[in-house]
């Protein structure tokens, strides 16, 4: 008996951990292969490798985010290869498994539940008596009745074999995304998340977790993400982990899952002096800082220990930070939110994803929907199109602060110029944000693409029709966060390019005759006019960027910019500042 297990990912550098998992509890006695393909490839050509696989058995392990891709792979299938047994799995298809039974006649089996042992035991009927009603966690057939089994007790996880040690998995290491569980369960209730439902947290063996961490890093994996729902409940499980990666890292980035409002400030402390900067990334839900929306969804949040741990986490300079928050909650209006996101953003998180509420199946929002009147997609992913305080055109303004969130602060193109826009310029973030998502909408720009240039030339263009002040000094910083963006000497500038070739020359000249004017640190590199004229570019700025970069404060100074790229990119581009004198004033 051939047994194939599947899944679609959302990208192609992601894995499946899952699928690792059910060959790894069952690889000694039955013949499993993996294939893995992501929701953009063609169904077609899914099917085609899954039937020149010959399987007898196919398991697919399914999400929101594959489950109608997988489904039209399925009909294919089954249409091809009539007597190839599906089996079904994971969190979609967990809950109201008979609806799934009878929307999916193609389907022979679904596995509810945590798995492993569920479908070794399925396998195993499969290939002797066929006795499926002694399968605890099974949904079977049995002529035209759907038969759900009860559920499997928990598994002991110390006796799962890793599945991390695949030989075929090796060659793709530093190319994928490897993730990694030490636990499983969640100590919190959150309605609107199926961690919730499961009592209790699990731990895998200290041991164990560090051999297999090990392993891959030694094996070259270059991103491992922690999928453990709170890394940090149990504290000295945690900080020993910590300890472990920051000695054996070589180089490797870890992203963790973290409750940050019940993280000890000494965990924080410890992280900022022995962390090596870079090598950890927090994702950290925040949600709602809404406390009549947090308590209606059954969730405990402390925002002023949040933010004390994001705060210091941030001003150690030493870990990344991704917070989440979910538009849609109960009792949490356009207002509301708008607040919740602007008391996020504060925070000053390198990345901030803005979501909106879905409606799993399993969830207790789901059993509550009529409660809030929800309406959502009936449908995967179940995003909710409104409720009774935030209808569906709220629901279209705020995906429209999604979108430029996304493109501008997430994507970090022009930090610097954000940041002034959002200090000098606007009420609040979300009101930038909103303002200019409105503005892009108008323009019908949601429609085609972008390049760099285009990100910089249309934020340009919506601060010039609201009549945005002071453009000089919006522009300078603009054309900085541009030269920042290039590893390599643009070829190009989105604006017009006001200095003739015996001006850049002069300038130049000036910074090699006169080194110290602009830096020790540039002095020390000796470089010559050639260099200069090879790998660098010159702009004459209105204001003093430098004191701009300490101190906030916009000084009237013009200024030369600088930014020196080396050859093929090899470090990233220095930018220097000198300030210009009456003479050279004259001559840019």
């Amino acid at each position: 008996m051939k047994i194939v297990l599947s899944t679609l990912n959302a990208k192609y550098i992601h894995t499946s951990l899952a699928l690792r998992y059910l060959k790894a509890y069952s690889e000694r006695e039955f013949a499993i292969e993996i294939a893995e393909y992501t929701i953009k490839d063609p169904a077609m050509n899914i099917v085609s490798d899954l039937y020149n696989r010959q399987p007898d058995v196919v398991g697919f392990s399914c999400y929101i985010w594959n489950i109608e891709e997988t489904i039209t792979v399925i009909d294919m299938l089954k249409k091809v290869k009539p007597d190839v047994k599906i089996v079904l799995g994971g969190p979609e298809v967990s809950y109201d498994t008979d609806f799934w039974m009878k929307r999916l006649p193609q389907v022979d089996y679904i596995v509810i539940g945590e798995g492993e042992e569920t479908f070794h035991h399925l396998l195993t009927e499969l290939r002797g008596e066929q006795k499926f009603h002694f399968v605890m966690g099974l949904a079977y057939r049995k002529g035209e009745e759907v038969l759900i089994n009860p559920p499997r007790p928990k598994l002991d996880l110390n006796m799962i074999p890793s599945p991390h040690r695949f030989p075929e998995d090796l060659a793709q290491l530093p190319n994928r995304v490897v993730y990694f569980e030490t636990s499983r369960g969640c100590p919190f209730s959150c309605q609107f998340c199926l961690s919730s439902i499961e009592v209790g947290v699990r731990y895998f063996d200290m041991d164990r977790t560090k051999q297999d961490l090990l392993y891959l890093i030694n094996h070259g994996a270059k991103l491992i993400k922690f999928v453990d729902r709170t890394f940090n409940i149990k504290r000295d499980y945690a900080l020993e982990i910590f300890q472990f990666l920051i000695d054996n890292h070589q180089g490797c980035v870890f992203q963790f899952e973290i409750t940050a409002d019940i993280m000890r400030p000494e965990v924080v402390d410890f992280l900022a002096e022995h962390a090596p900067p870079g090598i950890f990334r927090f994702e950290i839900g925040v949600q709602s800082t809404n406390d009549l929306t947090n308590l209606a969804v059954k969730r405990r949040q402390n925002f002023t220990k949040l933010a004390r741990t994001v705060t210091k986490v941030k001003e150690s300079g030493k870990i990344a930070q991704h917070l989440d928050l979910i538009a849609g909650l109960p009792l949490e209006d356009y207002e509301t939110f708008k607040k919740t996101f602007n008391d996020v953003f504060a925070l000053g998180p390198e990345e901030l994803q803005l979501g909106f509420l879905k409606m799993l199946r399993g969830t207790g929002m789901r059993l509550e929907a009529e409660k809030y009147n929800y309406v959502f997609m009936e449908r995967a992913p179940y995003e909710i199109l409104g409720n009774d305080i935030l209808p569906f055109s709220d629901i279209v303004r705020i995906k429209r602060v999604e979108d430029v969130l996304e493109k501008y602060w997430n994507a970090h193109r022009m930090d610097h110029t954000l940041q002034y826009l959002i200090e000098h310029e606007f009420a609040s973030p979300f009101d930038f944000f909103q303002e200019f998502g409105d503005f892009w909408e108008e323009r019908g720009w949601q429609k085609i693409g972008h390049q760099l240039e285009d990100l910089f030339t249309r934020l340009r263009a919506f601060l010039e029709q609201r009549g945005t002040k002071r453009m000089e000094i919006i522009l300078g910083l603009m054309k900085y966060d541009y030269y920042l963006n290039h590893k390599q000497r643009p070829r190009k500038v989105w604006w017009d390019f006001t200095l003739d070739k015996a001006t850049h020359a002069a300038l130049l000249r000036q910074a090699v005759e006169q080194p110290e004017r602009v830096s020790a640190d540039f002095a020390a590199c000796r470089l010559n006019e050639r260099d200069l004229h090879k790998h660098a570019v010159v702009e004459v700025l209105p204001f003093d960027l430098d004191t701009y970069l300490s101190t906030g404060e916009i000084v009237a100074q013009w200024t030369a910019l600088l930014a020196m790229y080396r050859p093929k990119g090899e470090v990233p581009v220095r930018c220097y500042t000198m300030k210009l004198d009456e003479e050279a004033v004259k001559l840019a």
